[in-house]
Formats: structure tokens, C-alpha cells, sequence
């Protein structure tokens, strides 16, 4: 750029054209025809268009680099925001320690937490509430102990949402001493929806620090 406005300035104080004709020059009355009678001038003419038109396509494209950066950040920050995972278990105690049974139904409070992304789930009341709409992967595993062989067996729960219940998961015999069950789903929840485990009249789980009991659940994908 400085290379150029030197050129046109040094030209411009010159006595003389770039190997120009003097006499041609003198001749040639028509307006607009500097690029026949001062190549000189034509040059830097010619230049500094191109130099225009470069600008203007390179401010063009940075703009538009600008603008598909924007949206691709906006895109990344919205599925960030919108990761949620939760997975616990009833207790890490290191004594078999039993939840119930109990005379009513009550929501199983699991305290001891692995991994809470999102802070939906709620320690306190053993209620996850789905924060984005979407598709989630719900998980629930109940394991109960009955003590001694030939003593009734109540391992026992009802995966929730909303209060309706959605899976029951169940063992109850006096064949086994212990036993456990699992129940995988896959639901579509709209933000707000309140999941939880309870436990049905009747029914006691049992654990340790081996976490025999969990409640899990993760946003497979977002639908808002």
C-alpha cells in the first residue's frame, strides 16, 4: 500500500511522464483518456481499485467468518448448558445398612452422589427434575438382603414421573436370601418433569459401601 501512494506520488512530481510522449500528451484534448496519453497515472488508478477491491472482499469475508464463528459458539454454549447427567446410590455406609420396609409408600432418598451434571437431582428429596426437554436414559437397581434364609424378601420400587408410575421393578419370594433387579427406559421429558424412586409399602432395600442400590438418569438428546 505505501509502495503504491509512493509511485503515484512521485509521478505526480515529476516534470515528466514515464516515458511518455510530451507531444501526444498535448494532443489529446478527450477527457477520460489518461490511460492513452499517461500510462503512469492509469497504473496507479488501476492499482488502488484493486486494492479497493480487496479490501471490500476481505472485510466481506472476515464479516462472515465473524458471523458463522458467532453462531458455531452460540450452538457449542447451547448444547453445554444443556448437559445433564445424575447418577447415585442409596447409601456408602460400610455396614449393610436397609432402607424400610414402611407402612406407606415413601420416595427413596439415594445421598450418596456420583456425578450430578446439571444439578437436577435433588439429595434431599430424591427427586430429579429434567431441565431441558428431551430424550433421557432413566436406570433404576434395587437389592435387598432378607437377613437369613426363608425370611420373606422384598427387594422393591417404583420409577416415577410425576408421580405416575412409569416401571416397577420387583422381587419378592422367600426363595433367595438376597436378590436385585434392574429396569432401563427411555423417555421424553419436558423441562420441569420431576422423576424419582419410591419405595412401595412392604418393601426395604439394602446397602453398603458397595452401592448395590443406584438411580442414574442422562440427557440422550435435547428437543427444545
Amino acid at each position: 500500500m505505501r509502495a503504491i501512494v509512493l509511485i503515484c506520488l512521485l509521478h505526480g512530481a515529476l516534470p515528466f511522464g514515464w516515458n511518455v510522449d510530451q507531444k501526444s500528451q498535448s494532443e489529446d484534448p478527450k477527457p477520460g483518456s489518461e490511460c492513452t496519453t499517461d500510462q503512469g497515472s492509469c497504473g496507479c488508478c488501476f492499482m488502488w481499485k484493486e486494492v479497493d477491491r480487496l479490501t471490500t472482499y476481505f472485510n466481506t469475508t472476515l464479516n462472515m467468518l465473524e458471523k458463522e464463528y458467532n453462531q458455531t459458539k452460540h450452538s457449542l454454549d447451547k448444547i453445554e448448558g444443556s448437559r445433564s447427567a445424575f447418577s447415585v446410590a442409596l447409601s456408602s455406609t460400610p455396614n449393610l445398612k436397609c432402607f424400610g420396609p414402611f407402612t406407606v409408600d415413601k420416595l427413596i432418598t439415594f445421598k450418596e452422589i456420583f456425578i450430578n451434571l446439571g444439578n437436577g437431582y435433588n439429595p434431599s428429596t430424591g427427586v430429579f427434575t429434567a431441565p431441558h426437554s428431551g430424550v433421557y436414559s432413566l436406570a433404576l437397581t434395587v437389592y435387598s438382603d432378607a437377613g437369613a434364609p426363608g425370611k420373606t424378601l422384598a427387594a422393591c420400587a417404583d420409577l416415577l414421573v410425576n408421580g405416575e408410575l412409569v416401571a416397577g421393578p420387583g422381587e419378592k419370594n422367600e426363595l433367595d436370601q438376597e436378590d436385585s433387579v434392574t429396569t432401563v427406559v427411555a423417555l421424553h421429558l419436558k423441562a420441569g418433569d420431576k422423576v424419582a424412586a419410591n419405595l412401595p409399602t412392604g418393601c426395604f432395600l439394602c446397602d453398603d459401601g458397595i452401592s448395590y442400590n443406584t438411580f442414574s438418569a442422562f440427557l440422550l438428546y435435547s428437543t427444545e
